[in-house]
């Protein structure tokens, strides 16, 4: 019987960390060192598969035995990206601007694997914002801090009430892992979830 194959997140992130938790118990962690500066002209979708391919690859190239998880999200309201803010000013100035629109959220996920395999799907979830007055959008950052998440908010938290709705085929994707992308692309890599 052989051992099964080693997975490695390519990422620091908690967020990301829990959610591959709810599939997988045991997987290793790595910061893969990718400069995730945008290119000219890049579309967020393609700036989001790009970095998850660029993560995973630079991850692989350390750790050549182990199946190995990029990801990356970029969140995208008219063609501007909306980073993570940094700053209480600055998610103050993304939420306002978000207030009332519509936020499309692109979260790709790369999987390699040691006998070759490689795949990269692109989720995209579109998150319609309610109408927010100044005292919201000043409440939640307060309540929340949501400084290290794209777009100012963390729907897995108090961020779910800033919206009217949200469309999507894989809810886990707008935490920052699709869940269910991820689980295929694992299984066909040779790791067992069940």
């Amino acid at each position: 019987m052989t051992a099964p194959p080693r997975v490695l997140l390519a990422s620091t992130s908690r967020y990301r960390a829990q959610m591959l938790q709810r599939i997988l118990p045991r997987f290793d962690q790595a910061a893969p060192g990718t400069d995730e500066t945008a290119l000219p002209h890049e579309a967020p979708a393609a700036r989001a598969a790009r970095l998850a391919r660029a993560k995973a690859r630079a991850a692989a190239d350390l750790h050549p035995d182990a199946v190995v998880i990029g990801s990356d999200q970029v969140a995208d309201l008219d063609g501007h990206v909306l980073d993570k803010p940094g700053s209480i000013e600055r998610a103050h100035e993304q939420l306002a601007a978000s207030s009332g629109r519509q936020v499309v959220f692109h979260t790709a996920v790369c999987v390699l694997g040691p006998s070759g395999f490689e795949e990269t799907v692109t989720d995209e979830t579109r998150v319609f914002f309610r109408t927010l007055s100044r005292e919201d959008i000043e409440r939640y950052v307060a309540a929340e801090q949501p400084l290290d998440c794209a777009g100012s908010f963390k729907c897995e938290g108090l961020g779910i009430v800033l919206f009217e709705r949200i469309e999507n085929n894989d809810p886990s994707a707008l935490i920052g892992l699709p869940l269910i992308a991820t689980a295929r692309m694992l299984r066909e890599a040779g790791v067992t979830l069940l």
